[in-house]
């Protein structure tokens, strides 16, 4: 595949993804399915929920997240990953065993300048 970059649309996708917290909400929902606001905080302990709120809306106005609201009180919220948000999934293991690779890639380097 030729890339040319004045047609690129990885700028397109990163303002999709970008973010410390959109990729990890995206990865637990793919792994967990489902979940509750007060799940997804939980798994989430640096994230406040102000934050937490605008990352998941951000994704709902995407397409890549659905939410349902249940007519309970209190309010029963739910997320989960879109049909169309599972084709991430590839995207978001392959940033994650590059992630891995170059950690391992900078600890050896570290090593060897060390020595």
């Amino acid at each position: 595949m030729k890339i040319e970059p004045e047609l690129c649309r990885v700028e397109d996708a990163l303002g999709i993804l970008v973010g410390k917290w959109k990729p990890i909400i995206l990865l637990h929902l793919l792994k967990n399915g489902t979940q509750r606001f007060s799940e997804l905080k939980r798994e989430l302990p640096g994230i406040t929920q102000k934050m937490l709120t605008k990352q998941l809306r951000e994704l709902e106005e995407e397409d890549i997240v659905e939410r349902v609201v249940y007519p309970q009180v209190p309010p029963k919220v739910e997320y989960s990953i879109s049909e169309y948000g599972r084709s991430l999934e590839p995207i978001l293991h392959a940033m994650h065993e590059w992630g891995l690779k170059h950690t391992n890639h900078k600890n050896k380097k570290m090593k060897t300048d060390i020595s």
